[in-house]
């Protein structure tokens, strides 16, 4: 079941056939510089995943399957139509609505992150919990949302006692094993594709599964980021782990200028039109992403150890590196309206 690639080797592969992205490595080393000097500053550090607010602390006891429920959930949250009323929870938007939501209902004596709950909630009752600031909008794909919690929990009571804690405990301190168990564990983690390719021969197309693993991933780097590394998140190849290839991540990078749309792809984009997932130029620009990342890590880890020696290299990780692009478009978001991102209706990201 495992696929043939992970998602660094995937991403490699597709950029090497790429026909509607190109990557620029001087823009990724321009990159690279204001990502130190964000290390410089704190704003990339393990320790902010715990410190915001709507997150949970290592301490708390329901952290780890708060954590297994919010990126069981964590896909989908763009409104179709520019001029859309957004879901919103206490005045957020998108992934920090979810989490916003999951507490409110924690707070209201909902057990929602008991998988003896979820794996039989109703769409009514998900509606109540994910219900917006206002009357005209909700929460988008319901339907798919509970098929998922139903799949998910059902898995947790039959295989590891209703808590993933004890999924955890089984990979050995391996972040791979970990995300390996997931996505073979839990059917809608399992964020793959076919790349046809040219094998090199000019005989006919060679075809691969990728995979970009989005939630996964983010599972696995959210108990880490939670944990700081220590305990239940140690992870001894948490370097395996690349960025998690969404819609908004791709925005900063092209904005960043290290990679660069077609003229066909760009226009497609601006029609605002749906890009089917799996479809090639999706593929390329979630690919593409996870290569840039990568190059840019061991850009910034470079630089550290030539030019700051009291900067230890392993602060930076694929991981981080995502918080601060992620956290970057969201406090940028006016700034890089110009620049239009892919919308794909899929429970993979």
């Amino acid at each position: 079941m495992a696929p043939q690639l992970l998602p660094a080797a995937s991403g490699e592969l597709i950029v090497k056939n790429a026909r509607y992205i190109s990557v620029h490595e001087e823009a990724i080393e321009k990159l690279a510089d204001r990502v130190i000097r964000g290390i410089k500053e704190k704003e990339i550090n393990i320790e902010n995943f715990s410190q915001h607010e709507h997150h949970p602390t290592a301490k708390d006891p329901h952290a780890v399957n708060w954590i297994f429920l919010i990126d069981t959930l964590n896909f989908c949250f763009w409104t179709p139509g520019a001029d859309a009323t957004k879901w919103k929870v206490d005045g957020q938007t998108g992934y920090f609505a979810l989490c916003a939501a999951i507490n409110r209902a924690m707070r209201e004596g909902i057990d929602i992150t008991n998988p003896t709950f979820y794996s039989k909630i109703t769409q009514d009752q998900l509606e109540s919990i994910l219900r917006s600031d206002t009357d005209d909008t909700k929460a988008p794909l319901i339907e798919s949302r509970v098929e998922c919690l139903h799949e998910v929990g059902r898995v947790l009571l039959e295989r590891y006692e209703g808590k993933f804690e004890n999924c955890i405990r089984t990979c050995d301190g391996s972040a791979i094993k970990l995300l390996q168990r997931i996505v073979e564990d839990f059917p809608c983690f399992r964020d793959e594709a076919v790349l046809k390719h040219d094998d090199g021969d000019g005989a006919t197309p060679k075809e691969t599964r990728v995979s970009f693993y989005k939630r996964a991933q983010i599972l696995v780097g959210d108990v880490w980021s939670c944990f700081r590394g220590e305990g239940l998140g140690r992870f001894e190849d948490i370097d395996a782990i690349t960025m998690f290839a969404d819609y908004r991540v791709p925005q900063v990078l092209v904005h960043f200028g290290t990679l660069k749309y077609s003229d066909e792809l760009m226009a497609l984009l601006r029609e605002d039109k749906l890009l089917a997932y799996g479809s090639r130029e999706e593929i390329e620009i979630r690919g593409a992403s996870i290569y840039v990342v990568e190059v840019l890590k061991t850009m910034v880890r470079e630089k550290l150890v030539t030019g700051y020696p009291d900067v230890d290299p392993r602060c930076v990780n694929a991981i981080l590196l995502d918080h601060f692009l992620w956290d970057y478009r969201r406090k940028h978001a006016a700034e890089l309206e110009y620049i239009p991102f892919h919308k794909t209706t899929s429970v993979y990201y």
